[in-house]
């Protein structure tokens, strides 16, 4: 699934993105390690993996979209 960087704190490696529909979900660090980035800036775009559904739904991996 694609999404937007929408915030990110380094500090603590997580952060928030807004998937296409302008939905935002939080990420946390376990999810941004998994993708093996360092850095990443609001407006980026990224591919995520969501498990779950409802209110158990979550983020596992955020990585930066390539073509």
């Amino acid at each position: 699934m694609q999404a937007t960087a929408y915030t990110f704190d380094p500090a603590t490696r997580s952060g928030s993105v807004l998937l296409d529909d302008g939905t935002p979900m939080d990420f946390g660090a376990q999810a941004f390690d998994a993708g093996g980035l360092r850095l990443l800036r609001p407006g980026q775009r990224v591919r995520i993996e969501v498990t779950g559904e409802g209110e158990e739904r979550g983020i596992t991996l955020v990585t930066l979209q390539t073509l």
